[in-house]
């Protein structure tokens, strides 16, 4: 049957999908605009296969937070190239997907896939977006993170994000607080919040690390142990974060950073996530 460019463009409007795209599938489905959808809808879950090994090097970091800032939805949403990581119906299907997750109060990506936006999952919803644009769109990162407060800051160009929650607030607003902190955590990338939190693989890797940097030095053999220490002391100094120099006044500690904003004011989990 003959397919108008009335109806090519109407199903057009409806999916986004190309011009082309749209008449050949209207083609096939002998003028079924449902029938259409459903193959354009599987022309992008065979686009998806295709590109299941291409790197996904770019796209945008999404954060949200309730209205009393105790928790923070950060999701990654990755594609192949910066001009798509830019497209508005990228962003769009980025900022829909969080917003979901957040009524839905989703606690998993695998949950957040299954998440229905419309009459389709989000999954769904990626399927035909990388059908519309031919280029593997995946969700990387998803985070939920929970606290007296949470504070998101973004870094610029989207592209790494950062939630941190934080403890003893006692009522004040630790907002700028908390974004000093997220751009401390983006700019310095520490490995945990203090020393407590770095795991033991790491910590006796940097003693190894310290002892035979400590006899290539040719330190006696007996205080090899305490050099090694030393170092490891170091280690943590500049790379836990309350131990770290506050990027904004090296002359004072992540830590008393936090204490002269609120006595007691400390973190107790950060996330960092960034794409590329």
């Amino acid at each position: 049957m003959a397919i108008t460019a009335k109806e090519v463009n109407e199903l057009r409007k409806m999916t986004g999908a190309g011009m082309m795209d749209c008449k050949k599938a209207l083609t096939e489905a002998e003028g079924d605009f449902d029938k259409a959808i459903d193959i354009l809808r599987k022309k992008g879950q065979k686009v998806s296969a295709s590109r299941a090994d291409r790197e996904t090097t770019e796209g945008s970091v999404f954060v949200k937070t309730n209205n009393d800032n105790t928790e923070g939805i950060l999701i990654a949403l990755n594609c192949e190239t910066d001009f798509v990581g830019k497209n508005e119906e990228f962003l769009a299907l980025g900022n829909a997907i969080i917003a979901a997750a957040f009524e839905n109060s989703v606690s998993s990506k695998d949950d957040l896939l299954k998440l229905k936006l419309g009459e389709h999952s989000v999954e769904e919803k990626i399927t035909e977006m990388v059908g519309k644009i031919g280029e593997k769109i995946e969700i990387s990162e998803f985070v939920n993170l929970k606290g007296e407060a949470v504070v998101p800051y973004i870094h610029a160009g989207n592209k790494l994000g950062v939630l941190v929650a934080l403890k003893n607030v006692n009522g004040t607003d630790v907002t700028d607080a908390g974004k000093d902190v997220g751009m401390q955590i983006a700019a310095m990338n520490p490995v945990a919040v203090d020393q407590d939190g770095v795991d033991q693989s790491i910590i006796e890797k940097e003693i190894e690390i310290g002892k035979e940097q400590a006899i290539a030095e040719g330190k006696p053999e007996a205080i090899v142990d305490k050099i090694a220490q030393g170092k490891l002391q170091k280690f943590f100094k500049d790379n836990t974060l309350l131990n770290q120099a506050f990027v904004k006044d090296s002359s004072i500690t992540v830590s008393k950073y936090l204490d002269s904003v609120n006595n007691g004011l400390t973190v107790t989990e950060f996330v960092r996530v960034t794409i590329g």
